[in-house]
């Protein structure tokens, strides 16, 4: 049985000094007042042209991002693979709109793709549909409304923008996870990743989509993808997550008078969840999981899966995932144990990935139990190396 509680092997990687920063740093986001302060701040700085690098960088920055470039990441990704874990290499520049911004993630993306098809330690690849599309697009497309013709056009332009990064992971065979977003993105995301999937899927998992599983939707929707799947002949990658956008989802079903897509409770989202990792486990002859997750127990549960199985660690149908900054337990102590375990490593100037920084943070102040779980642990590493003079 692993112990995640192995705080030794859980930050191997950190070093002393990255140990009373992150203390720190998780000590600060502890506080829901300071961390709005904190972004608030930020975001006024940026609109008085204020240079903020010099406080970001070496803070929250560091803790949860690899870089501003993939040449920067690189000594992370080094790091951390001498210890079993390895990286996705994420873009995490959001809400830019326009056609050179569009232009620049579609070129960046393609790098990150080519790049991770010459290192080990860099598994798939990754990217955020809203980087290659208007919003207004996503979610018109998404809906019973028609399109005009303007509107047919750049929406066949978000689907040949799909085609050309996921044939370049088909060309360097690298698996790549197409992450989710906002429910009212993301039928016309599903519709897209499902058409990728049926051209480059033929062989192996190239293409994952993700399920959100706090929406109440998902795992029918899950369940219907693979009979879809089975019945065009080819493999299903699948991602999971819990969900991201939750007070966002709720804020925009009360504004506009529908039931909102998320499960009332907890529970009820850790049970799909879960059920959603069982189901995959099970049709294991044409499906791939990749169990992104900071809970223990869902951890835990595709672990002995695996073991009840016979399916051997390395299989590599079976990853599991966590982010840059977050959960080293789980991370290192999977990567010590011998199982396919990676970290999201995302990268990108540091007041393009803001967006990113301030989601984490506030995430960390919301799930409950994450910042007090991370606090304890580093406490108990950072006592540990006391003890034994480390």
């Amino acid at each position: 049985m692993i112990d995640f509680k192995n705080t030794e092997k859980a930050f191997v990687s950190k070093s002393n000094r990255d140990m009373k920063k992150a203390l720190v740093l998780y000590k600060v986001m502890a506080s829901p007042f300071i961390t709005r302060v904190a972004k608030i701040l930020t975001q006024f700085a940026l609109t008085i042209h204020f240079p903020i690098n010099w406080i970001v960088k070496p803070t929250i920055y560091n803790l949860f991002v690899g870089g501003e470039t993939i040449d920067e990441c690189n000594p992370t990704v080094k790091l951390i693979g001498n210890y079993g874990v390895k990286s996705i290499l994420d873009y995490s520049v959001e809400g830019k709109e326009s056609i050179e911004d569009i232009e620049k993630a579609l070129a960046e993306t393609l790098h990150s793709i080519e790049n991770a098809g010459k290192f080990e330690n860099i598994p798939f690849a990754v990217f955020k549909p809203t980087a290659f599309t208007s919003s207004h697009i996503l979610t018109k497309a998404s809906s019973d409304e028609e399109l005009t013709e303007e509107e047919k056009i750049e929406a066949q332009n978000f689907k040949d923008r799909v085609k050309i990064l996921c044939k370049k992971a088909y060309d360097v065979d690298i698996p790549i996870l197409i992450d989710a977003e906002d429910s009212w993105y993301q039928n016309f995301i599903d519709e897209t990743v499902d058409e990728m999937m049926l051209l480059f899927n033929k062989e192996k998992a190239i293409v994952f989509n993700t399920w959100q599983m706090y929406r109440k939707d998902r795992l029918e929707n899950l369940k219907k993808t693979y009979e879809k799947a089975k019945e065009g002949g080819y493999f299903l990658g699948t991602k999971f997550v819990r969900g991201a956008y939750m007070e966002k989802e709720r804020e925009r079903a009360e504004e506009m008078g529908y039931e909102s897509p998320i499960h009332e409770t907890k529970e009820d989202t850790d049970k799909a969840y879960n059920d959603a990792l069982r189901f995959s486990f099970e049709h294991r002859d044409i499906v791939s999981t990749f169990n992104g997750t900071h809970n223990e127990e869902s951890t835990l549960l595709l672990v002995e899966l695996m073991k009840e199985n016979n399916i051997e660690k390395t299989d590599k149908r079976f990853w599991f995932s966590q982010l840059y900054g977050m959960s080293d337990n789980l991370s290192f102590n999977l990567g010590a144990a011998g199982y396919n375990v990676s970290k999201y490593l995302p990268y990108g100037p540091v007041k393009h990935v803001l967006p990113y920084l301030f989601r984490r943070a506030e995430e960390n102040t919301s799930v409950k139990g994450q910042t007090s779980r991370e606090l304890v642990l580093i406490h108990q590493e950072i006592k540990r190396r006391k003890q034994n003079k480390e």
